[in-house]
């Protein structure tokens, strides 16, 4: 089956610090995204989409995107803070990306099969891959999602930011976005601090969809521009789209659990641990002529 997979490279790691996409990582200079396409590919994903923004795309191309064009086909995509619908113009001061969800309405144009997305500095897994590969094959008329543990996605040096998941029988029936979780897995809201279970089901943007979901984020982006675009930080998340589209009886999203830990560099301090257990992964033939 042709499948796509997606994977949002836009964003510029402020809290790294650079273009944490195209750090090193792997014994040969590998970035974190060279091993999602190497196991998206080995899972059966047969092209690739990389949402970046223009700036980025000589030093992309040349750091990444041309080598992984030898080995599988590539699209390219572009998000940009002026990628509006028509009749939209960007407000006054607004510099911040519009989010995850307007990174996947951006892929439009290039995308016809169902189709998978990652965030390009996640490393999610060879089972994460398969698993969400083999459920698009199965089901082309719902959604699906790989989730992780908690306590295996969080960082000693920071918050993070993870979509809280409820899931009943093998579906999703709840995602909440948590922007500050700490390593203790406690949570900052504006009601409080929360204590969340380190077995939480969290969303690390490993989302399954079929390519009616642009239609959904093309009428949902409009009704977020309409209420929230003069907020400078404002942000339109996928998961609070797919989230909405449950509730209302739309779409199901199938859920899968990889109980592997993710590793990302979210925070410059983490690269060290990060090249620790990839080079592992290496040693053991995991990632044989990558």
């Amino acid at each position: 089956m042709d499948a796509t997979l997606v994977v949002m490279a836009a964003g510029m790691g402020s809290r790294f610090g650079g273009l944490k996409q195209l750090e090193p990582i792997g014994k040969n200079g590998e970035v974190i995204l060279d091993f999602s396409v190497y196991d998206a590919v080995k899972a059966g994903f047969n092209k690739l989409v990389f949402v970046i923004k223009h700036e980025i795309e000589d030093d992309f191309k040349r750091l990444v995107g041309n080598r992984i064009a030898q080995k599988v086909k590539v699209e390219y995509a572009f998000q940009e803070v002026d990628s509006l619908p028509k009749g939209y113009e960007v407000p006054d001061g607004r510099t911040k990306p519009w989010g995850t969800g307007h990174a996947v309405l951006c892929c439009a144009s290039v995308v016809h099969e169902p189709f998978a997305v990652i965030n390009a500095d996640d490393y999610y897994g060879q089972s994460a891959f398969r698993q969400i590969y083999e459920r698009l094959c199965q089901d082309r008329d719902n959604f699906c999602m790989v989730g992780f543990r908690l306590a295996n996605t969080i960082t000693d040096n920071g918050t993070v930011s993870r979509g809280v998941c409820k899931v009943e029988n093998g579906f999703l029936l709840d995602v909440k976005e948590y922007t500050a979780i700490h390593a203790d897995c406690t949570a900052d809201t504006p009601d409080g601090t929360v204590s969340l279970s380190p077995d939480t089901v969290v969303s690390m943007n490993m989302w399954g969809f079929t390519p009616d979901i642009f239609t959904y984020l093309a009428r949902d982006f409009k009704r977020f521009l309409d209420e929230k675009r003069t907020v400078p930080k404002a942000e339109f998340y996928l998961p609070s789209v797919v989230d909405g589209l449950i509730k209302d009886g739309t779409k199901k999203a199938g859920v899968m659990v990889a109980e592997d830990k993710w590793y990302g560099v979210t925070y410059k301090e983490d690269k060290e641990p990060v090249v620790k257990a990839v080079c592992a992964m290496m040693d053991a033939g995991l990632y044989d002529g990558i």
